[in-house]
């Protein structure tokens, strides 16, 4: 049973671009040990409302929450402190640095040194080849090893909820069934996941509840398993809803 007070939502959230709305009266929300997925194509507002989450965009309307505190518009690094984390698109790690320097940044808010060693010894469990590439250059990586290394940096934080953006993307087959894998073993861990993704038949397969968005607007939510079996989310997915 979740809590009856969502970990983060959005209530009512607008956000514009200049004179250009992008997203339209967002509710959503993620409860506490939950996986969420928010599936959409090309130019449906996914990274937007990862943006207004983190604070990059300030909504036009509306609110962003966690635990039940408005955090529109803070500062990112408010936002990690508070428990929010994220593996951008496209991994971008500190490419110059070694893996675990890439490490210590996702824990340089951090001062409790004994738990950090914990969560060192954790990623390595959940990332054996992050140890092994431990003092290599992150930029020397393969694209799966990198996909790696920013899901253990983002874990370095200790985050209540971590936001994964388009976590399948660049990646070989094989690989995406993998980093699945992987993140609902981080969420039976208990860290709460919001997956920002375009494939769908994945994301579903290990989220709790997800939502559709096209064009700016929820067109669609449920559960995992009622979207799977809604010929609507398909027809909403491929943009003809």
């Amino acid at each position: 049973m979740t809590d009856p007070q969502p970990l983060l939502s959005l209530r009512g959230v607008s956000t514009h671009y200049g004179a250009i709305q992008v997203l339209r009266d967002i509710d959503l929300e993620i409860h506490a040990g939950e996986v969420v997925c928010l599936l959409g194509g090309n130019a449906s507002g996914k990274t937007t409302m990862l943006k207004t989450i983190l604070g990059y965009v300030v909504p036009t309307r509306g609110e962003v929450l966690l635990d039940g505190r408005r955090i529109t518009g803070l500062p990112t690094q408010r936002l990690v402190g508070l428990g929010v984390s994220m593996v951008p698109e496209n991994r971008r790690l500190f490419k110059r640095m070694t893996v675990r320097e890439n490490l210590e940044m996702g824990c340089y808010l951090r001062n409790d040194s004994e738990e950090v060693a914990k969560d060192f010894e954790r990623v390595f469990a959940l990332f054996p080849r992050v140890r092994q590439r431990f003092g290599q250059r992150a930029g020397t990586l393969s694209g799966g090893e990198q996909q790696m290394v920013a899901m253990a940096r983002a874990l370095m934080a200790r985050p209540k909820v971590l936001l994964m953006d388009e976590p399948s993307m660049g990646l070989a087959p094989v690989l995406v069934e993998q980093n699945f894998e992987i993140i609902r073993e981080i969420n039976e861990q208990g860290t709460t996941v919001f997956v920002v993704e375009q494939n769908a038949t994945m994301a579903l397969s290990i989220a709790d509840r997800g939502y559709v968005l096209q064009t700016g607007r929820i067109v669609l939510s449920g559960t995992a398993e009622s979207l799977l079996s809604d010929q609507r989310m398909r027809t909403a997915y491929l943009g003809e809803l």
